[in-house]
C-alpha cells in the first residue's frame, strides 16, 4: 500500500468548504493516498488582525508539507490588506503559474470545440511585486520589476513542459513595442531559450493582438507563456472561452513547494447554495495527484469527471438544454462523477497524465555588466510652475558636472520643445546627465544637484539613477526625445 502524502489543505471562503468537501471526497474514493492537514486561512483570518491573511502555523504546516491544496478565499478591500495567493506564491518562490484550458464540445457550450491551450504564467513578480507609492496630489505609481532569473525559469519551464507532453508550440506575449526594458528582456530572453528548442515552433506577439487572437482562434495555440500580470488576465479570458471558469484549473509550481486551486474566486453570493460547480478545484486536485507521483488515481478522478459531462449531469453554469441532461447540485455532481469512477469517455478524449518529473531550473547568474553612472532623472512635485519655469528653477539647480537636459510630464517630453496642448499633472521627470565626453559621474555630483534643487524650494520626491551597462543605457527614452 502507498505511504499516504502528506498535504496542506485550506477549505476557503464563500462557496471554498462546498467545492473542496466534493473534491475530497471525489479523491477519496478515487483512492488517492492523503495525509491531510487542514489549516484556516481567508476572510475571517484578515477579520482576527492578521494583514496576509494566514497565521504562522498555517505556514508551519505549508512549509512541512509542500504540497498545498487550497479553495478560494476572499481578500477584504482595504488598506493594508495583501493578497494571500500572491504572498503564497512569492512566499514559497511558486514561480510557474500552469493553467490548461480545453473544450469539452459537444457537451460544453463553446465556440471553440477544438480548443486545447495551456498558459503558463510567471507568477512572482511583474507589477504583482506590489509596490505602489502616491508621490504627489494627482500621480501615484506601481513599479514594474521584470528580471532575468525570473525570466528565464519561467520561459524554459514553458519549454519543459511543452517537450515533455509532446507539444508542438510556445507563444511568447508581450508589451515590448512600449515597455522596451522591461518586456524587452522577456521577450530577448524568450528568443535565447527557444534557440535550445529546435524541435518546438516558437512565435512572439504584442499582447494585445495575441489576446485579440486567443479570444477568437484559441485553436491556432499550444503553449503560451507570459508576464505575470497579462497572464492572469488572459488565463481567465482563456478558462471562460471553454465554456465556463468554474473548469478552470491551476497549479502553481515552485522547486521545493506547489500550490494547487480553481482559478475563479470564492462567489460568497452563491455561498451555501449547493449550485457552485466544484470541477476546477477538482481537476486541480488531480493535477496535484500527478505532482505527487498518485497519476493513476489523477487519471481516475479526471476520466469519471469527463464521462459525467459525457452524460450531460451539469451544474447550472455548464447546462445547456440543447446538450445537458440533468441540472445537479454541487452534491449530486459529486455523486455522480464517483458513481463513474472507473469508466472511461466515449467521445471525449480518455485523459493520460503525465508524471510531472519537475525539472529543477536554477538560474545561473551571469557576469556582471560594467556598470557606469551617467546621469539621474529626478522627480519633482511641483503643481504651480509651468514647464518653461519649472525649467527656469532646475537650471539654477545645475552643478559642473550634471545638466538638465529633458523633462517629462507622464512619459511625454514636455521641455525643451514641448507643445501647448499637453496636459500636465503635478509628477515631472527631470532629465539630468554628465558630460558630453561619456565619462561616468560620481554620486556626489547627484547628492550635490539635490542639494541645489531643496534649495530651489522644489519637492524631489524620488530619483532613479542612469546607468550604461557595458555600454549600453540601462535606461528608456522620454517619448518625444
Amino acid at each position: 500500500m502507498t505511504t499516504p502524502t502528506p498535504i496542506t489543505v485550506a477549505r476557503g471562503d464563500g462557496i471554498g468548504p462546498e467545492i473542496m468537501d466534493a473534491t475530497l471526497q471525489v479523491l477519496e474514493a478515487a483512492g488517492a493516498q492523503l495525509d491531510i492537514d487542514f489549516i484556516d486561512i481567508g476572510e475571517h483570518v484578515y477579520n482576527e488582525g492578521f494583514s496576509s491573511g494566514i497565521k504562522p502555523e498555517a505556514w508551519e504546516s505549508l512549509r512541512r508539507n509542500k504540497i498545498f491544496l487550497k479553495s478560494p478565499i476572499t481578500t477584504p478591500r482595504g488598506k493594508g490588506v495583501k493578497s494571500l495567493n500572491v504572498t503564497i506564491r512569492k512566499t514559497l518562490s511558486l514561480f510557474a503559474n500552469v493553467r490548461p484550458c480545453v473544450s469539452y464540445d459537444p457537451f460544453i457550450r463553446t465556440n471553440h470545440p477544438h480548443m486545447d491551450v495551456v498558459i503558463i504564467r510567471e507568477n512572482e513578480e511583474d507589477l504583482y511585486a506590489g509596490i505602489e507609492h502616491r508621490q504627489t496630489d494627482e500621480v501615484v505609481q506601481c513599479l514594474k520589476l521584470i528580471s532575468r532569473p525570473g525570466s528565464e525559469r519561467i520561459i524554459r519551464y514553458a519549454f519543459e513542459y511543452a517537450k515533455d507532453r509532446e507539444r508542438k508550440k510556445v507563444t511568447c506575449l508581450t508589451k515590448d513595442n512600449i515597455m522596451k526594458l522591461t518586456d524587452g528582456l522577456f521577450h530577448r530572453v524568450f528568443e535565447e531559450i527557444a534557440e535550445e528548442y529546435p524541435d518546438i515552433e516558437t512565435e512572439h506577439l504584442i499582447v494585445d493582438i495575441g489576446m485579440a487572437r486567443i479570444a477568437t482562434q484559441p485553436d491556432l495555440f499550444d503553449v503560451v507563456v507570459v508576464p505575470n500580470l497579462y497572464g492572469d488576465i488572459v488565463s481567465d479570458v482563456t478558462a471562460e472561452l471553454t465554456g465556463s471558469v468554474g473548469l478552470g484549473a491551476s497549479a502553481n509550481i515552485g522547486d521545493n513547494a506547489a500550490m494547487f486551486e480553481a482559478i475563479h474566486g470564492s462567489a460568497p453570493n452563491i455561498a451555501g447554495k449547493d449550485i457552485a460547480n466544484p470541477s476546477g478545484l477538482l481537476l486541480s486536485g488531480a493535477k496535484m495527484l500527478a505532482h505527487i507521483q498518485q497519476g493513476e488515481v489523477a487519471e481516475r478522478v479526471h476520466n469519471a469527471w469527463l464521462c459525467t459531462l459525457e452524460d450531460g449531469i451539469h451544474t447550472v453554469d455548464m447546462y445547456n438544454h440543447l446538450t445537458s441532461k440533468k441540472q445537479v447540485g454541487t452534491k449530486e455532481f459529486t455523486k455522480a462523477i464517483i458513481e463513474r469512477l472507473g469508466r472511461v469517455p466515449k467521445k471525449l478524449k480518455e485523459v493520460h497524465y503525465h508524471v510531472d518529473h519537475n525539472p529543477l531550473l536554477r538560474y545561473e547568474r551571469k557576469p556582471r555588466a560594467k556598470k557606469d553612472l551617467m546621469g539621474v532623472d529626478v522627480f519633482v512635485d511641483e503643481a504651480k510652475d509651468s514647464a518653461e519655469e519649472l525649467a527656469r528653477r532646475l537650471t539654477r539647480a545645475e552643478n559642473d558636472v550634471l545638466k538638465l537636459i529633458m523633462i517629462t510630464n507622464r512619459g511625454i517630453k514636455v521641455w525643451p520643445e514641448g507643445f501647448p496642448e499637453t496636459f500636465h499633472t503635478d509628477h515631472w521627470r527631470c532629465r539630468f546627465m554628465g558630460s558630453i565626453d561619456g565619462n561616468a559621474i560620481k554620486h556626489t555630483a547627484i547628492v550635490d544637484l539635490l542639494n541645489r534643487i531643496h534649495a530651489e524650494g522644489l519637492d524631489f520626491i524620488k530619483i532613479e539613477n542612469l546607468y550604461h551597462f557595458d555600454g549600453e543605457p540601462g535606461y528608456s527614452l522620454g517619448q518625444g526625445q
